[in-house]
């Protein structure tokens, strides 16, 4: 057998039975000048945001096509093949997906069967409360990973996610996660400035969320009959059609939502806080099932080791004016990014530029990528904040990597009775 005359993918097909080390292939610098091979990717999570995600990649990736998807549920799942294949927007990339009948995997078993498909890339997208699983999954079956953030929602699932991302830095598997700023001209530029010292020490930072309930910010509604839970749902089918207003599956608003900010202020720093004190509650959400048991607005002093504090703020009130933002302040200058964002740069999307920063990094194309570690760094800074909230307690790094706090339900069963703990209160709520 000619070795010119193999190509990768065939490699890895036949060499399946030489054991573990046959799936070394995969790594970046053994595949560099094969950037013409389609590369298949799979997706577990088809709501709004993962059917986005396989939009974006397939925009910006003409090498890429899409070949199996999972979800919980099979209406999600056929809603977002529809808007993929049938959706006016989507006519220059239907054709690359490619998803047959045999590759619709429904259930909470479905990431397993993704995996399991001849698949490059694996792009996750469920409900934050499950990313520690699945990308362990991933990892284990030593594939690429585009990975939505925040990585986990309570410490013991963040640490599980951190094991495996040192896993998927030995094997050299690209992760790319869905912090976008990450691969935005603007955030690039501004980070070179303050490597280069133009800014020079930073003294402060601020970090910002301010806006409207995520469901008005994505114009829509709560699930179930004018919003309220359909009584034929379970437990576990409600609060994952409804996923936002439980803690368990999105983490509170700080962790789902604002960790694109605090992620920022990490990555210019260089560094994650080393403790946080935190005040917060629910002002206007009524006390009702529909709602859960998040806050909708919490305040947040973090200190780095050096001193420099970053200020986090974070709401979620209906018609509220917005500030999606971070402002970094030095000794000879600072950086808003609510003032100039987007005055330079390149004018592609950011959420298309994620996924072709990766595939170049699969590929050989560009610089290797993994961001897990970093990302599940801003994702525990972001819990730690949270926990400072709700127990009235200063909150320290080494208390959260100690933590015993597991937030996934006894079972994972549709069908399985999930209580949900009261709005968390001061006095009353215990870290552990």
């Amino acid at each position: 057998m000619q070795i010119e005359a193999l190509s990768r993918r065939s490699f890895l097909r036949q060499s399946t039975v030489a054991g573990a080390s046959a799936f070394t292939i995969v790594r970046p610098e053994l595949v560099r000048g094969a950037g013409k091979e389609t590369l298949k990717a799979g997706l577990v999570g088809c709501g709004s945001r993962g059917t986005q995600a396989v939009e974006n990649l397939l925009t910006g990736c003409p090498n890429a096509e899409v070949v199996a998807l999972a979800d919980v549920f099979e209406d999600r799942l056929e809603g977002s093949l529809r808007t993929l294949k049938e959706n006016p927007r989507n006519q220059k990339i239907a054709g690359r997906v490619k998803v047959d009948a045999e590759h619709r995997f429904t259930g909470l078993d479905g990431y397993k069967k993704v995996i399991a498909s001849e698949i490059d890339v694996v792009m996750l997208a469920t409900p934050p409360g499950y990313r520690p699983i699945h990308f362990e999954a991933a990892i284990e079956a030593k594939k690429h990973v585009f990975c939505e953030k925040p990585f986990g929602t309570d410490p013991t699932g963040v640490r599980r996610f951190m094991a495996a991302a040192k896993r998927s830095e030995g094997l050299k598997l690209t992760v790319k996660s869905g912090a976008q700023r990450r691969s935005q001209p603007y955030y690039l530029e501004q980070l070179q400035r303050v490597k280069n010292g133009e800014i020079g020490e930073i003294v402060s930072l601020n970090a910002n969320w301010v806006g409207g309930p995520v469901l008005q910010f994505l114009g829509r509604t709560w699930p179930g009959p004018k919003g309220k839970r359909d009584p034929k749902w379970s437990d576990m089918e409600f609060q994952n059609r409804n996923w936002y207003s439980f803690v368990w599956l999105c983490g509170d608003q700080i962790v789902e939502q604002h960790l694109h900010n605090i992620d920022v202020c990490n990555w210019f720093m260089g560094a994650h806080p080393v403790e946080v004190v935190a005040s917060g509650g629910a002002a206007w959400r009524p006390c009702e099932e529909e709602y859960g048991n998040i806050y909708d607005h919490l305040f947040a002093d973090f200190v780095y080791a050096n001193g420099v504090h970053m200020a986090s703020h974070c709401r979620q009130y209906p018609d509220a004016p917005s500030n999606v933002s971070e402002l970094i302040v030095g000794t000879k200058g600072r950086i808003d990014t609510l003032a100039v964002r987007g005055a330079s740069g390149a004018k592609i999307d950011p959420y298309v530029q994620e996924h072709v920063d990766m595939m170049n990094s699969i590929l050989g194309a560009g610089p290797y990528i993994n961001e897990a570690m970093e990302v599940a760094g801003s994702t525990m800074t972001a819990i730690m904040g949270r926990e400072a909230a709700y127990s009235g307690q200063k909150i320290t790094w080494d208390q959260m990597m100690s933590s015993q706090l597991d937030l996934a339900p006894g079972a994972f069963d549709m069908k399985a009775s999930v209580p949900v703990p009261p709005l968390a209160a001061p006095g009353v709520y215990k870290f552990v």
